[in-house]
């Protein structure tokens, strides 16, 4: 009889304990923001001092990139600077002013410049794309990363027929370690970065798939074009049903291929889409939908009550690239020994593009940060400051 009346006690003690994990849930359900519009908080009330991140937001205000707000001439004069065959074939518009987005805890904590404003995103259209790409294997469409690339081609399509490229695989293909070989509308691989002598470019050394990494957006368009035979329809479509819609995201973001990059699929006229901006196209978006995206990934892939990335590939997207331990899939930047980016921790990633344009994902300070055309070698220091903001804030009462 005792020892039931002290299970009976013990039991009325533990059980308001046992039930406070259930109840914190419901108070601390992630926010997520419905369409068209995002909640925001006063810094203090998600552990931001003012003063630190008005700090932040003058910095990155007063460090605009000086580079060409006419970005066909910044093409000309960066790429073009050092490049053959690096004529634009895909629609580039003017650039908008240094801008950027603080969410924190899910809540929008600042802003700057114009967010609304739709510019080329660049290079962050690979992380679009590889998203795209873990659709497919999501749904069945491709088994295997480690699977050769070329089995999953239809008949009369040669992109990996040549005997370099037959052992690539789709993780090659993800990490940029591919080592593809051929060209690609009309733009041939060597003419990416080209390395050593001019006269040599065209007879470049080969590399086994998967020994070297080589940032190249010929063969991110040649993975662009491989996912859209295995789709077989307009990848634009498949993310905005699968993704952005999912997400709340605008109607504004348009994915562009180039003028030459229509393929027949099924009967029908489809074009290609490209992985950035190097030669036109790719990505045009505003901060707010890039702001939905990154936050997706600070949830782990899941929007409310959906699953919309595999919290599997996500662990796979953060894996370091054996050639190079700062890249995981395209276009997953990681901070791999805080070597990237050493004011941020280690565990944190960015979406990387030209211009710069970032999106930054902080899980351990619950901090998604988008960024767009900041100095590239203030970056650091920008984040620093942020972070500082959190570091330094002083409890509320």
């Amino acid at each position: 009889m005792r020892r039931v009346v002290i299970a009976a006690l013990a039991a009325l003690v533990v059980a308001p304990f046992l039930a406070q994990p259930a109840a914190q849930t419901r108070q601390t359900a992630p926010y997520f923001p419905p369409p068209h519009q995002w909640e925001r908080r006063a810094p203090a009330e998600v552990g931001l001092d003012p003063a630190l991140l008005d700090a932040a937001v003058a910095f990155a205000t007063a460090n605009e990139t000086p580079r060409f707000k006419d970005l066909l001439l910044d093409q000309a004069t960066t790429f073009g600077a050092r490049e053959p065959f690096d004529t634009p074939i895909g629609p580039m518009k003017e650039r908008g002013p240094v801008s950027g987005l603080i969410i924190r805890n899910g809540y929008l904590v600042a802003q700057w410049g114009d967010p609304d404003r739709v510019d080329m995103t660049h290079s962050v259209t690979k992380t679009f794309l590889s998203t795209v790409a873990s659709l497919a294997f999501e749904r069945g469409l491709i088994k295997d990363v480690n699977d050769r690339a070329r089995g999953y081609m239809p008949p009369g399509v040669d992109l990996f027929d040549a005997p370099h490229n037959q052992p690539i695989t789709w993780d090659h293909l993800l990490r940029q370690t591919s080592d593809w070989q051929g060209t690609m509308w009309g733009k041939p691989d060597w003419a990416d970065r080209p390395e050593g002598e001019p006269s040599q470019w065209p007879n470049r050394k080969l590399y086994e798939p998967g020994v070297r990494y080589k940032y190249n957006d010929a063969r991110v368009n040649a993975f662009a074009l491989a996912l859209l035979h295995v789709f077989r329809r307009p990848l634009p479509d498949v993310l905005r049903e699968a993704i952005m819609e999912p997400i709340g995201a605008s109607s504004t973001w348009q994915w562009h291929g180039y003028e030459n990059s229509w393929v027949n699929i099924n009967g029908q006229r489809v074009q290609s889409v490209s992985g950035g901006g190097h030669w036109g196209g790719g990505m045009f978006i505003n901060a707010w939908d890039m702001a939905r995206f990154g936050y997706l990934f600070l949830r782990n892939g899941r929007w409310k009550d959906r699953q919309l990335v595999s919290e599997h590939w996500i662990r796979q997207a953060r894996t370091p690239t054996k050639p190079n331990d700062q890249y995981g899939y395209m276009n997953w930047y990681l901070n791999t020994g805080r070597k990237s980016m050493p004011a941020t921790p280690e565990s944190s990633v960015r979406f990387v593009g030209n211009g710069p344009n970032n999106v930054y994902i902080d899980w351990e300070n619950d901090l998604v940060v988008v960024i767009r055309w900041i100095r590239d070698d203030q970056l650091n220091e920008f984040y620093g400051k942020v972070l500082a903001a959190l570091r330094q804030a002083r409890p509320t009462a």
